[in-house]
């Protein structure tokens, strides 16, 4: 199940039904709101909508410690969805580390989550590896580890996520690459298998520009938009704090997406702090839609800018969602993040 958005295959590669409860079909075609923020104390969201209509939920908790999901028949109803634990952490060694920004994808009839884990000795020694579920429905069959994702260097590895354009099943992902002095740059390949890349990736980017390099260099947190002709690929920018941020790649969707020169980089961020708004950092995004299929942003941010500390240990990035507007040129318009509060999607 692709986190990706398009209107040729609402969710691209969906191809199972999950219980969806009656009042789901009752809620179809109606606008509902949601509270902001919709689930604290949640960071790195992805929020899915099912073939059945369902939503489904994971996101990295505070602990870093631990795998979880949640399901519901719509958007709002998440926030108060019970929370099942897919997987946690061994007391030791490999992957007893952080664990860090989980997906849940669905890949050729298997449910599988793509997750970021670093070692008991090494926190932050983070690698990409992968869960597989034994059953047909990831709320109750059994997780275990298939194994690390293998790409062309054994570095600092994060956040997959993945989406099929054309009938091809890509892979994005942020790593560090040995050679280029940044914290992490994106990358694209088509997926063989769950665990292997079918092709040699491209570097999309690299973070060079002032936004994207304010405490650290980063590029990370991919998440694919396919509309209106083009593929847009969202990213977040700089520390973890009050200046993180998001932008955006585009490409034209008939384009060979594994050139680099295809793909041209948002000159500024496309979305960030709102001072007068009071929401801080926002980032690490997805996108899901609504009950009438209309586009709606997923993302984590604060409420507050002042952070004792790291950052990374500050708990409250809380999940948000808010409608994602368009303009008439066909390009996605952000705009500013909404206050808390209810909003209507």
């Amino acid at each position: 199940m692709s986190a990706s958005i398009d209107r040729r295959a609402l969710l691209a590669g969906a191809a199972v039904t999950l219980a969806l409860p009656a009042a789901a079909q009752r809620r179809r075609g109606r606008e509902e709101r949601a509270p902001n923020p919709l689930i604290r104390q949640r960071a790195d969201p992805q929020i899915v909508r099912q073939a059945d209509g369902s939503y489904t939920f994971t996101a990295s908790v505070p602990e870093y410690d631990r795998v979880i999901l949640r399901r519901a028949a719509s958007i709002a109803a998440l926030a108060t969805a019970p929370e099942v634990v897919l997987w946690r952490r061994p007391p030791k060694g490999k992957m007893a580390g952080h664990i860090w920004a989980p997906e849940i994808h669905r890949i050729d009839g298997r449910w599988y989550v793509y997750v970021a884990a670093g070692d008991s000795d090494a926190r932050f020694r983070i690698r990409t590896y992968v869960l597989e579920c034994d059953g047909q429905d990831p709320m109750t069959g059994r997780w275990s580890v298939l194994g690390q994702l293998v790409t062309p260097w054994d570095s600092f590895t994060l956040d997959s996520t993945i989406f099929i354009h054309r009938g091809t099943r890509y892979i994005a992902w942020a790593q560090q690459e040995p050679g280029i002095a940044t914290n992490s740059n994106l990358y694209l390949a088509p997926l063989a298998t769950p665990t292997t890349l079918g092709a040699k990736p491209a570097r999309l980017t690299v973070p060079t520009l002032p936004w994207e390099v304010q405490g650290f260099k980063v590029a990370e947190g991919p998440a694919p938009l396919i509309q209106n002709g083009r593929v847009f690929l969202t990213y977040s920018a700089s520390a973890t704090d009050a200046r993180y941020c998001m932008g955006m790649l585009t490409a034209r969707d008939d384009a060979d997406l594994m050139d680099p020169a295809v793909w041209v980089k948002s000159p500024e961020p496309v979305f960030r702090t709102s001072v007068e708004r009071g929401i801080y950092g926002p980032g690490h995004n997805s996108f899901t839609v609504d009950a009438r299929g209309r586009d709606v942003l997923v993302y984590h941010a604060r409420d507050y800018e002042k952070i004792a500390g790291d950052p990374l240990y500050d708990p409250n990035r809380h999940t948000r969602v808010e409608r994602l507007r368009w303009r008439a040129d066909g390009t996605p318009d952000f705009g500013l993040p909404a206050a808390n509060g209810d909003v209507r999607i």
